[in-house]
């Protein structure tokens, strides 16, 4: 898939089965077409594979502690990680977030010099690291949403809700929407409903009222749509995606040893980036998982045949 499909899919088309395979996807492919690994061989395989949580383990500890230091900071005066995860400043560099910081300028139409070196070191991190690690290695509300999800799946499978999938291309809508309104009203309104920054400041400073926005968000999730703030509201994990859409750091797919069991796509909560582990669909025996991608691991923990794995581009692979 190309750069531009990867962006057109992060923007809400859907993913399009590739039109030509290389050769040795072909092979792969045939090798599998019809029977693929007897079933036999699959529960053999499934039943085998240990029970891993070593990503998400790996990825609540930095999360918690991102978040942890911003509480140390305030609490304790050491002023290391100053602000909240909307804009900050460690050990006196400014961070700021890129699609925040676009509406506070598009609103007092003046660009502020502090918000673009925030700005642009946020950039350069998440443009190296990839762009929507930020929402399931730093996210505040990834961590919560993460754990009201295992209710609603706990729920779901009791038969007391249902999941309702909504259009990934209302995040877009809602990206554009709050933009214009910005620059039309003089107000950042999305900053006002950003769960992301109301329970951040929350955490670090109290709670205040707006956290009652976050239990409703938080509540439609649960009894509505798994995932929706991440997987289909959220502008700033659409402006990280595309613009970490290159980073070197990636989750890479092996055809050869997928058995197409689907186990990763269960526990994806954006699964159209995994369509090219369906039967059929992976254009050559490596394939690259797309920017919208958070980089959690739930999948490369979850795949019983290591199909499924952290790389560095030009690198070895992830321990």
């Amino acid at each position: 898939m190309s750069f531009l499909d990867d962006v057109a899919v992060m923007l809400g088309r859907a993913p399009r089965k590739a039109k030509r395979h290389t050769d040795a996807a072909e092979i792969a492919h045939g090798r599998k077409r019809g029977k693929g690994l007897e079933v036999t061989r699959l529960l053999e395989v499934l039943a085998a594979a240990p029970k891993s949580h070593t990503w998400r383990n790996r990825r609540w500890a930095v999360l918690i502690s991102v978040n942890l230091l911003f509480v140390f900071s305030f609490w304790l005066d050491i002023q290391v990680l100053e602000g909240s995860l909307t804009a900050s400043r460690f050990l006196g560099f400014h961070l700021a977030d890129v699609y925040s910081s676009g509406l506070i300028m598009l609103s007092e139409k003046h660009v502020a010099v502090n918000l673009v070196i925030g700005s642009a070191t946020v950039l350069l991190l998440w443009g190296l690291i990839g762009g929507r690690s930020f929402c399931s290695w730093a996210c505040i509300y990834h961590l919560v949403a993460e754990w009201a999800e295992s209710l609603h799946l706990k729920l779901a499978a009791a038969g007391i809700v249902s999941d309702h999938v909504l259009h990934r291309g209302i995040r877009s809508l809602l990206w554009v929407l709050f933009a214009a309104l910005a620059f039309a009203t003089g107000q950042a309104l999305f900053l006002t409903l950003n769960p992301i920054g109301i329970l951040s400041r929350a955490l670090i400073y109290g709670p205040s009222l707006a956290l009652g926005w976050v239990l409703l968000l938080l509540a439609f999730e649960v009894v509505y749509s798994r995932r929706a703030w991440c997987c289909y509201l959220c502008p700033i994990g659409l402006t990280y995606g595309v613009l970490g859409a290159a980073t070197p750091v990636r989750v890479r797919y092996n055809l050869e040893r997928c058995a197409h069991e689907g186990e990763c796509r269960k526990v994806c909560e954006v699964p159209h980036v995994l369509e090219m582990t369906i039967k059929g669909r992976a254009p050559d025996t490596r394939v690259d998982v797309g920017p919208d991608c958070t980089r959690c691991g739930l999948c490369v923990d979850a795949c019983p045949t290591r199909s499924l794995e952290f790389e560095v581009k030009g690198l070895s692979r992830l321990l």
